[in-house]
């Protein structure tokens, strides 16, 4: 079982206040910059099935945020949060075909595919995107084997890759990506009209012990645990595969 890993490359501090080290900042901003919307990496095209529901009349606005909750406990959380907290600790190892591994069982337990095609196009345009921004080795070695076709390269596996290569911590790197993840989802619910501005930033807040409680969780498991059991998303992915009309990738 793994413990909960502590960052190791932060500066000591010294003088009045000195005690546990801080993570540096510049940490802090890779994530902020990974999860803003203006990042083009595509994650904010996907509704992750809400439009599905929309379609089908299973979501209102009372029911929302336990929708919510239910994908990050039963969806991402076992599948893309857990993949790319492996993900992470592989590249930080450096073992690439370990990396490899974690891409192509979290590829084979998506069901659906809208949902392989919505993971790997968004994993692809980011590692693309951040081989450029960063410029670490570890990102653009991966990228090449995905352009390749050796690997699939799904969004969360590549997102352990950034992260790992610029240093962010594995738990802030999660927390950062299933916040990104409901971002994504408040956004798809505002422009589905499910929600307002002032509710959807009174879910998000709401959503945060969740969050936290799928990041411990996430950390806790190993490769054989990933994989969702949200089969109403996934019918409903199924659905909006084939809906006349949609707003969303996903």
């Amino acid at each position: 079982m793994y413990q909960e890993e502590r960052d190791t490359t932060a500066p000591p501090r010294t003088g009045a206040g000195a005690g546990a080290a801080e993570p540096p900042l510049a940490h802090l901003l890779v994530s902020l910059q990974l999860t803003d919307s203006a990042f083009p990496s595509g994650f904010y095209t996907l509704s992750h099935s809400l439009e599905g529901f929309a379609q089908a009349r299973a979501v209102d606005p009372d029911t929302l945020p336990a929708l919510l909750e239910s994908l990050l406990l039963h969806g991402v959380g076992p599948a893309d949060a857990t993949a790319l907290a492996l993900a992470h600790r592989a590249t930080r190892a450096g073992q690439p075909q370990t990396v490899a591994a974690v891409d192509e069982h979290l590829f084979a337990t998506k069901l659906g595919q809208e949902m392989r095609r919505a993971a790997t196009r968004t994993g692809r345009q980011l590692l693309d995107l951040a081989a450029e921004v960063y410029d670490r080795p570890e990102i653009g070695a991966y990228f090449q084997r995905v352009v390749r076709r050796e690997v699939p390269g799904t969004q969360a596996v590549a997102a352990g890759i950034v992260y790992a290569a610029t240093g962010v911590p594995v738990r802030q790197a999660v927390a950062s990506d299933l916040f990104a993840f409901c971002a994504s989802f408040a956004g798809a619910a505002l422009r589905l009209r499910l929600t307002d501005h002032r509710r959807a930033q009174t879910m998000l807040h709401a959503v945060a012990p969740v969050v936290e409680r799928t990041v411990d969780a996430a950390l806790r498991r190993e490769l054989a645990d990933v994989g969702a059991t949200v089969f109403a998303s996934d019918i409903m992915s199924c659905r909006h595969e084939r809906a006349e009309a949609r707003l969303f990738a996903s």
